[in-house]
């Protein structure tokens, strides 16, 4: 069984903030590229009409996901201004305290929820050579 662990967010953009909150996710996105090597993926993604966020990251294992946590928390709370987090879905196994941090960061940054989705099974070849 596989370790990964695919986090998505999305989040409503407030009105005539798209354009500041591109800026920012954009050094959000550096910081990660710079501070967090062990990070799969971190990509954002904006609705047509900018009234849509929504991140996604993927992790190898549980202690990509805390780290990202560690060192990528503090950047959160600015963003907020501009959003407001709909919800966090993580897809993998993930402990009761990391459930807890992202239930943090929903009601920090929005109203959302959390819903964490274990795998049951599947076919990974991200990794392979």
């Amino acid at each position: 069984m596989t370790d990964f662990i695919v986090y998505i967010d999305r989040s409503t953009v407030h009105d005539g903030e798209v354009e500041e909150l591109k800026s920012a996710m954009g050094e959000l996105v550096d910081f990660i590229e710079d501070n967090e090597p062990e990070i799969l993926a971190y990509d954002v993604y904006f609705s047509a009409d900018g009234d849509w966020m929504t991140v996604m990251h993927m992790h190898a294992d549980q202690a990509s996901l805390d780290f990202h946590m560690e060192v990528a928390g503090p950047k959160f709370p600015p963003i907020g201004e501009f959003i407001d987090l709909e919800f966090i879905d993580v897809y993998g196994h993930v402990s009761d305290d990391l459930i807890q941090r992202l239930k943090d960061k929903a009601s920090e940054l929005g109203s959302g929820r959390v819903s964490v989705h274990e795998l049951h099974r599947g076919v990974d070849r991200v990794l392979d050579d």
